[in-house]
């Protein structure tokens, strides 16, 4: 067959991002390519000729291993040629392994079967397998990333920020652990629903009444059938597997989506030049910018954003795919072929957060210069809420209020918060005092070093670091 360039591609999974990413593709390819989903059905089918022979206690390793040598040989270009005659896929893949199984077997291959028996219990094993050998690997790969950074930076300083406005101090370990805490969570669960994809051998309208005809217990036969691809039956079937397993897994992948999409702003934005408090790795001939030298865009962060874009909104779609009238109809039939797609989106999306984070720096020095001159007009301003709650607690009913024009005074007169809180003497030593109280040392000098007040932020950043890097070590 003559070669066809990949830039005559449509789509540019196929062109731009096979070339880009080529490892993860390729590993893609293994599983969600159209090759991998005639190999999956051809899978099947062999498994159902396993299951009547060791039905029928007739099945020798001998025979086993020629049925599976022809699952995996088969060649899809033959079984597409024979569809053009048949115009049904799953008749042109029967016609095909006929020709390729033991002669003694081939009557057996699709009996009892209906099309979907096959398609759904093939789309099952091939989407487990995709989960389970490429996309949870590279998750968890940016999950341990994202523990090292966590752990290395649990003690650096950083201004904490709510509504795009500077709020009381955290660490950049801290702010890294909730993406650790959120994204360890979700691969989790992705792991979980992964093995729980189930298949079928019911029949046209679910009820076992081809199989019926057969063999004496046709669920024996589906869990024998099944057991060979390593799927347990769906609990009840129409025509069609119950959707919500699939559906409950691809939801779950887009949780995690949007949590890479979420860390993806994050970073961006601690990028900005007025910010200035992480950095990219950037590689010696790599360009920010086709007329600006000296600039180095987040363009990777940018990356996984516009592909959680393109590939979110399509949880819609899985939802459709829900509804079928009665016992089957085919709804779902093109819609269906478009989850390869996006498992592939939202796999190159979680590469590319890996490959970001695996190179990511804290700027301690800018993060601190920021600290330092958090709280707007008022240097220091940002130690308000520990000085508010420090006098409460010593008994002082309008705290707030006395807090709230100390900061007046401090953006009025031009100093720190600090100076103008030393001014009122009272309320500085009230303060003082409940933080000596506390067990601080140096208390006199605490507001001049936003650093201090920092709550359980290292703690908490390491604790999580641990708890989930354990968890993916462990399932690696």
């Amino acid at each position: 067959m003559e070669s066809r360039s990949i830039f005559l591609n449509i789509s540019p999974l196929d062109h731009r991002y096979s070339l880009s990413e080529a490892k993860v593709f390729n590993d893609l390819s293994s599983y969600i390519s159209e090759q991998a989903a005639v190999i999956s059905c051809a899978k099947a089918e062999t498994a159902l000729i396993k299951a009547h022979l060791k039905m029928r206690g007739t099945l020798d390793a001998e025979t086993e291993e020629k049925l599976d040598t022809v699952a995996w040989t088969i060649d899809p270009a033959r079984v597409y040629a024979e569809e053009e005659k048949t115009k049904h896929n799953i008749r042109a893949l029967v016609n095909v392994l006929k020709t390729m199984v033991p002669s003694e077997t081939a009557p057996l291959v699709h009996l009892g079967a209906t099309s979907v028996d096959i398609l759904d219990t093939a789309l099952s094993m091939r989407i487990r397998d995709c989960v389970q050998q490429v996309i949870l690997p590279v998750l968890r790969g940016l999950e341990k990333h994202l523990c090292d950074i966590a752990e290395r930076d649990a003690e650096v300083p950083q201004t904490g920020r709510t509504h795009g406005q500077h709020a009381v101090p955290v660490t950049f370990g801290f702010a890294i652990a909730e993406y650790v805490s959120r994204l360890g969570k979700s691969i989790i669960e992705i792991e979980r629903l992964s093995k729980n994809l189930r298949g079928k051998l019911a029949g046209p309208v679910g009820a076992y009444n081809g199989t019926s005809m057969l063999v004496k217990d046709p669920e024996e036969l589906e869990r024998l059938y099944l057991g060979y691809l390593g799927l347990q039956p769906s609990e009840h079937s129409t025509q069609l597997v119950e959707p919500e397993y699939l559906l409950r897994l691809l939801l779950e992948c887009n949780v995690a989506f949007g949590i890479l999409a979420n860390l993806a702003d994050d970073l961006r934005n601690l990028q900005r030049s007025e910010i200035g408090e992480v950095f990219e790795y950037f590689s010696a001939d790599q360009v920010g910018s086709s007329t600006m030298p000296q600039k180095r865009n987040p363009w990777n962060s940018e990356h996984v954003k516009s592909l959680w874009k393109a590939f979110a909104p399509r949880v819609m779609t899985f939802f459709m795919d829900q509804i079928s009238e009665h016992q089957r109809d085919l709804t779902n039939s093109a819609s269906q072929r478009f989850v390869a797609d996006y498992l592939t989106g939202f796999t190159l999306a979680a590469e590319r957060m890996k490959n970001v984070v695996a190179g990511l720096n804290a700027d301690a020095e800018g993060m601190m210069r920021n600290l330092n001159a958090a709280g707007g007009k008022v240097k220091g301003g940002i130690l308000a809420e520990p000085a508010y709650l420090l006098l409460a607690e010593s008994g002082v009913s309008d705290a707030h209020e006395v807090i709230r024009k100390i900061t007046l005074d401090a953006e009025h007169s031009g100093i720190s918060f600090f100076e103008a809180l030393q001014k009122q003497k009272e309320t500085f030593e009230r303060i003082t005092a409940r933080l000596e109280m506390l067990g601080i040392e140096d208390a006199a000098s605490f507001f001049e070093k936003p650093e201090r007040y920092r709550g359980l932020a290292a703690e908490k950043a390491r604790s999580l670091a641990a708890k989930y890097r354990k968890i993916a070590e462990a399932d690696t």
